[in-house]
Formats: C-alpha cells, sequence, structure tokens
C-alpha cells in the first residue's frame, strides 16, 4: 500500500473540538473583559475585579493540573498548592528585590559619594529583612536580582520537588490514602517551615508588594491588571490543550488505566511508576506557573497560602466541576472561586432569622463543604455532568461480567468494542 493509500489522521483540532470551543470561549471571554476594563476599555468593570478575574483563570490553571493528577491518573494529590506557593515566591523574590533596589538607589542617590555595590546589597538586605530582625541575604536569594534565573526556579523548584518526592513514593508503591497523607505531610511541613523567621523567606509576613512592578511606577495599576489577566488567560489556553493533547492519545490511556486499575497495567508490562512520576512532576510544573501569575495580582504570598487546607480546597473545586473532564475543573475552579469572592467580600446579604444572623463570611466554608458532600454523594459527574447532558455525552457501557480480579476496570461489552 502507497503512502497516498494510507488513511490520513486528522488534525488534534478536529478530532478534539472541544478544545476549539473552550479556546473560543476563553478568546471571547478575554477580549470582552477587555472592551469593559478601566485600563483599555469603557470602564465597566473595575481594576480590583480585573485582578480578580486574572487570579480566578490562574487557579483554573492549577485546577486543569489537579484534574490531570487526580481525575485522570487517580493519584489524590493534597500537596499541589505547595507547588503554586513556590511559583509565587520564586517570582516575589525577584518582584522585591528589584523594587526595593530601586528604592534604595534612589535614597543613596543624594550621598557625596555614589554607593559601592556592597553598599546597595546591604541597603536592599536590610530593607527586606528588617521586619525579621535581619541584614543579610539568605542563600537562597543569590539569584533574585536576575529575573530569567528566577523564572526558571518558578518550573524548577516545584518540578525538582516533585520530582523527588514521586520518585521516593511511586518507587515505594505508595498508592491510595497513604499517598494522599504523605502528600499533605509534605505541604504541611514546608507551610511550617515557612513560618519560621529563619527560613530565609520572611517568615509569616511574606513577600509583600508583589503588585508594584519594578520600574513601571507610571504605568496604572489598571493597565497592569489587564497585562497579567492576558498573562493568565494565555497560560490558561495554553495548559488547557497541553492537558487535552495529553489524555487523548495513548499516554492518557495509559494514566486512565493507571487510574482504573493499577496492578493490571503493571502486568501488561508498562511502567507504571515512570507514568505517575512524568504526571506527578509535568503537574508540579504547570502549578507553579499558575501560582507566580497569581501572587503579583495578589499582591502579597505567605505561608498560610500553603497549608494543607488550600490542596483540599484545590481538590474540593475539582470534585464540584467533575473531575476527569478537563472543562470540569475549570468550571469548578472558577464556579467556587467567584462564589467565594461573592460570599466572603461582604457581597452576600446577611440573612436574619430573629434568633440568628447567618453571616456569610463566616459561613462560607460550611456551605463548600456540604456542596462537596452533596456533590459526592448525589452528582458525581460534577457540573461537568450537566455539560454531558448538553452535548449528549455517553458514558462507556459498564454492564457484564469482570474481566479480572478488581471490578470496575473493564467489562465484556468494553472488551468487545
Amino acid at each position: 500500500m502507497t503512502d497516498a493509500a494510507l488513511p490520513r489522521r486528522q488534525p488534534f483540532a478536529l478530532r478534539f473540538p472541544s478544545v476549539m470551543i473552550f479556546l473560543a470561549i476563553l478568546a471571547l471571554f478575554t477580549v470582552g473583559v477587555t472592551i469593559l476594563s478601566e485600563g483599555f476599555g469603557i470602564g465597566v468593570i473595575s481594576t480590583s475585579f480585573i485582578k480578580t478575574l486574572g487570579k480566578t483563570l490562574c487557579l483554573c490553571l492549577v485546577a486543569l493540573a489537579m484534574d490531570l493528577v487526580w481525575g485522570y491518573c487517580g493519584i489524590l494529590s493534597l500537596g499541589h498548592m505547595a507547588f503554586f506557593g513556590i511559583g509565587g515566591y520564586a517570582i516575589g523574590m525577584w518582584l522585591m528585590y528589584a523594587r526595593t533596589e530601586i528604592i534604595v538607589l534612589e535614597s543613596l542617590a543624594a550621598a557625596e559619594l555614589p554607593p559601592t555595590a556592597q553598599e546597595v546589597s546591604d541597603g536592599i538586605a536590610t530593607q527586606i529583612f528588617g521586619v525579621v530582625g535581619s541584614s543579610e541575604f539568605p542563600p537562597i536569594w543569590a539569584f533574585a536580582h536576575s529575573l530569567p534565573l528566577q523564572l526558571a526556579a518558578v518550573i524548577i523548584v516545584p518540578g525538582l520537588l516533585a520530582l523527588v518526592f514521586g520518585w521516593l513514593a511511586f518507587r515505594s508503591r505508595v498508592t491510595g490514602v497513604y499517598l494522599s497523607i504523605l502528600t499533605q505531610a509534605m505541604t504541611l511541613a514546608l507551610s511550617l517551615h515557612l513560618f519560621q523567621n529563619d527560613s530565609g523567606l520572611r517568615g509569616n509576613n511574606g513577600l509583600s508588594g508583589l503588585q508594584n512592578l519594578p520600574g513601571l511606577d507610571d504605568v496604572p495599576q489598571a493597565t497592569v491588571s489587564l497585562w497579567f489577566f492576558w498573562a493568565s488567560a494565555l497560560a490558561l489556553g495554553l495548559g488547557y490543550v497541553l492537558c487535552a493533547w495529553i489524555v487523548s492519545g495513548k499516554f492518557g490511556s495509559v494514566i486512565r488505566a493507571i487510574r482504573d486499575d493499577e496492578a493490571r497495567v503493571r502486568f501488561l508490562g508498562y511502567p507504571v511508576e515512570a507514568f505517575k512520576l512524568v504526571i506527578f512532576t509535568l503537574t508540579a510544573v504547570i502549578a507553579g506557573i499558575a501560582g507566580a501569575l497569581y501572587y503579583p495580582q495578589a499582591g502579597i504570598v505567605n505561608p498560610a497560602e500553603i497549608a494543607p487546607i488550600a490542596s483540599i480546597y484545590l481538590a474540593v473545586w475539582v470534585a464540584i466541576g467533575g473531575r476527569g473532564r478537563l472543562y470540569g475543573a475549570v468550571i469548578g475552579a472558577a464556579f467556587v472561586s467567584l462564589l467565594s469572592t461573592w460570599f466572603t467580600g461582604g457581597q452576600a446579604p446577611d440573612i436574619n432569622l430573629g434568633f440568628y444572623t447567618i453571616s456569610w463570611v463566616d459561613w462560607w466554608t460550611v456551605l463548600l463543604g456540604l456542596s462537596f458532600v452533596a456533590v459526592t454523594l448525589f452528582a458525581p459527574k460534577g457540573i461537568g455532568g450537566l455539560v454531558d447532558i448538553l452535548i449528549d455525552r455517553k458514558s462507556p457501557n459498564r454492564h457484564g461480567a469482570d474481566l479480572g480480579p478488581d471490578q470496575g476496570a473493564l467489562r465484556e461489552q468494553e472488551a468487545d468494542k
């Protein structure tokens, strides 16, 4: 058979039109927000809400990473917000250093003699670490002066931490709830370390003033917020395409098989630990990138952002949206994030019952927990299940006799297809 007679494989965009639909919706949303913004549009949407939307897009990106590692590979990681926070710290170190350097140089400009490099360095260190009683740079700040190196750290540090942790855990074949506990312990240990003043990252003070871009004091925040909003939208779009490409091919089939029946996949000769390690490391890098875009919009990053509860919230978002569906993760993160902003921002009216007043600022976490329980019990497909109904997406026929020792991995009717 000649090459011309061989069937041509359709382009990725044609085989998976949902990806193009998502990108089109994201593009329209980005253009619409830009037109309505204060920076380049008619001023209907405030700058603070633009930042909220930008942060929401970043949370959607880290939710994609969580869905890839949990919804598709079956690894319930309760530590991915640690990688998210590390990405924020990595870019925050450069932002604080560069911003403080400008302030120090301006203050030393009036001196009779030009300041030496050591005097400038000491001045920067005193400004940054004076709050924790120090005036010297910790070793981890060795490259804080370089934007390219700190951008590299956004990728390398979360990826390396995930690689080492994953290699140790997966080679020992730790699975299920035990792996979840280990990831949570890693997150807790990192959070507790960062709370210490001698951690090198200002303890519980964290890194602040990250919304001020060095050398751009003349640029209004309305414009800067839009820049970050565009960057967040671009990162989410690229992240969605990457995740969709991963789960659409043979690699995606293997990780789904690992989720359904890890022992059988190992018996078939696939290096299960290698597949899990690749997914765990890749999603940690995606989370780090999301954090690097999120915290300059938030303005501050501190150890509380890395606490285990943050990773639990992330799992709740994905579950509510519908795990095992990339669009479900995005919907869940966006829905819960914006709803949280409304309830905790004082915009939701309190309910006076006469004998008690329900303040949503205090009751939001309870409502979120109840929503998670309700979704788990009554709508395991999450909000994404509603999309399945609209597009008439049907689940595979799972009826028939089991073709192995474990239930649910493969059934007769599926094997016949």
